[in-house]
């Protein structure tokens, strides 16, 4: 099996140039599937820390590029969407985010921000014991006894160290939100409508924009509730909603 992919063919989230070269590196297997960008494009295509994939695996043998709080090594190790990517040494810290036209970009974020992600949640089951298993967007996984609080498409925080809940946001008409796929993606807003669609029809959903985002309309599989973190500066006063603090983390 070959470890390169053809550039013209990437994923349209990856933030690689499509007609320089015919060949970049090809994911590993691991989180997020295919949308997954392996990590030395972000080292050497995006943030300019290598100029080779060489350059790139002997970067990370020293141990301190960290994702999630987990050291890593393997070039080719797939980055995805609200991933938090660290660098020791340099006292740097990046949340990966959706840029214009679902390109996953680098947010740059303080030390305190990287020391938990945010997932969405796309399942939940039963398991053996009687606890539920929550499914998260990028394959990780957590055990709740009581998981009656949490439904499909709320959005969690899990602390990098301990895998613990930290701050729990519901889906729900008034929640903040962002899109991270089709023509609306990265834009910012908080959802005012959420139309069911009877049948197989996709739910949409209605946002109205905030932090310069224009009003738009989705599909609820675009949608991921966010919280103040994720905007630059806060928000102003007459766009909080009752029970939320401005955050100027970013």
């Amino acid at each position: 099996m070959t470890n390169h992919q053809k550039r013209l063919s990437a994923p349209d989230s990856w933030p690689v140039e499509r007609k320089t070269e015919t060949f970049t590196v090809k994911a590993d297997d691991g989180p997020h599937g295919d949308a997954g960008v392996p990590l030395v494009v972000l080292l050497r295509d995006v943030l300019g820390y290598a100029d080779s994939k060489k350059e790139a695996r002997y970067a990370l043998e020293s141990g301190n590029v960290l994702i999630n709080g987990d050291a890593v090594r393997d070039y080719r190790r797939p980055v995805g969407m609200f991933d938090i990517l660290a660098f020791v040494e340099r006292e740097e810290y990046y949340r990966v985010f959706p840029d214009e036209g679902g390109r996953l970009a680098l947010t740059e974020i303080d030390a305190e921000s990287a020391g938990s992600k945010l997932g969405k949640i796309i399942g939940k089951r039963q398991v053996a014991g009687g606890d539920t298993q929550l499914n998260l967007h990028d394959g990780q996984n957590l055990l709740v006894e009581d998981a009656s609080e949490y439904g499909g498409d709320d959005s969690l925080v899990v602390d990098n160290e301990t895998d613990e809940i930290v701050a729990h946001f519901p889906y729900e008409e008034g929640a903040l939100v962002t899109a991270v796929s089709g023509q609306h993606a990265g834009e910012i807003g908080e959802a005012t409508t959420i139309e069911v669609t009877p049948g197989s029809g996709e739910n949409r959903v209605e946002v109205e924009g905030v932090a310069g985002s224009p009003d738009f309309e989705t599909v609820e599989e675009y949608v991921v509730v966010i919280d103040e973190n994720f905007v630059e500066g806060g928000l102003d006063e007459d766009e909080e909603t009752a029970d939320e603090e401005v955050s100027d983390d970013e």
